[in-house]
């Protein structure tokens, strides 16, 4: 990755996760979450998520360096996908990664939460929720919105360290969102939530 034709000042290193037998390579900055390898919750989600069909439009939610929303774009060629972030340099490396791993339904862009995201609906909406942005906004951003964001029959997949289970259930309760546990290992939860007509 280069910038105004030099070697890229912020790049540390490339990462690698093997999804579905297949190599996917990330270039990651110092100062992005994750910088040593692909995050253990990440990886527990993408393993765990089963959307009940093939989804045709795809938010990566606080994208970071773009795992999830490339991984997802890669696994559903059909679909398109949108990352979003609110750290600018988030975004640059996941334009960048999209383009590495030739995933041309990709689209990376900046946004504080979901201010700056196309509205929607989409079919499938993916996190890995930050412990450290406060409750009031985890709520907000990471919970009752991207679920307002849904298709009637899509569902929200994200993963929370597990500090952070009693947050979720209790906002879950508060404003009765259908909140299910997947499964938790080793630190991490995964979680989904479904679209507003489910019953």
């Amino acid at each position: 990755m280069a910038t105004g034709g030099g070697p890229d000042p912020y790049l540390k290193k490339r990462v690698s996760l093997v999804q579905e037998g297949e190599t996917l390579e990330f270039d990651v900055a110092h100062t992005l979450f994750a910088t040593h390898e692909v995050d253990a919750g990440t990886r527990l989600l993408l393993r765990c998520l089963e959307p009940a069909r093939a989804p045709r439009r795809i938010l990566d939610l606080g994208c970071g360096y773009g795992v999830l929303g490339i991984a997802l774009a890669r696994r559903f060629p059909g679909a398109s996908v949108v990352l979003a972030d609110s750290n600018l340099l988030a975004v640059r490396y996941a334009r960048h990664n999209a383009v590495l791993n030739g995933a041309t339904n990709a689209e990376a862009l900046g946004s504080v939460g979901l201010e700056g995201v196309p509205e929607g609906p989409y079919d499938l909406i993916v996190a890995n929720v930050p412990a450290k942005i406060g409750d009031a906004a985890i709520e907000a951003e990471f919970i009752h919105g991207p679920r307002a964001r849904l298709t009637a029959d899509g569902s929200y997949w994200f993963v929370a360290v597990s500090g952070l289970n009693h947050l979720l259930k209790r906002v879950a309760g508060r404003g009765g969102a259908p909140l299910r546990q997947v499964r938790k290992r080793s630190g991490h939860t995964v979680y989904r939530l479904d679209g507003q007509d489910d019953h």
